[in-house]
């Protein structure tokens, strides 16, 4: 599936779902300085997002946090009861969210059609009433309402369980 085909069919499965969104096409962007040095609408409301494993490699979280936030790994496996925790590797990344490095995002978790992957939202999230999320691939931003985001999640079997990274 090309690019462009990839955020067509994010944005197809919103719209048939009534989410609201902007669209907003940018160059590709691999890391959060990349998006910083874009001249993108709403700033400060791009969530980054983290595909972790545990220890064991059976269990596997895509974390999602306020852009410039650091997350704690050593602090985060005690919060959601989880061994050491360390990044999932690319393979791992293709075989459980369909997706590539620099393209992971919270509408990813779509791709997750059996649940086995774990969804976290930090609690630092709901101070913003919207939340930028690539569709997939990371030439396009889609700005929508934080409820809304976890509402069609949700609607699909991908509730996210809330922690306070602070």
């Amino acid at each position: 599936m090309t690019g462009d085909e990839i955020k067509e069919k994010v944005c197809a499965v919103l719209d048939a779902a009534g989410v609201p969104y902007e669209r907003v096409d940018h160059p590709p962007a691999f890391t959060m300085e990349d998006l910083d040095r874009m001249d993108l609408p709403h700033p400060g409301t791009v969530a980054k997002n983290l595909f972790l494993r545990d220890s064991s490699g059976k269990h596997h979280f895509l974390v999602v946090v306020a852009g410039h936030r650091q997350v704690d790994l050593k602090a985060l496996k005690t919060l959601i009861g989880s061994s050491r925790l360390s990044f999932a590797s690319d393979e791992r990344l293709e075989k459980y969210l369909g997706l590539t490095p620099g393209s992971v995002i919270a509408l990813g978790i779509l791709n997750d059609e059996v649940g086995e992957v774990r969804l976290i939202f930090d609690e630092a999230l709901k101070d913003s009433p919207i939340i930028g999320v690539h569709p997939n691939i990371n030439t396009a931003m889609l700005y929508l309402k934080l409820e809304d985001l976890v509402r069609f999640l949700t609607d699909r079997g991908h509730a996210p369980t809330w922690v306070c990274m602070d």
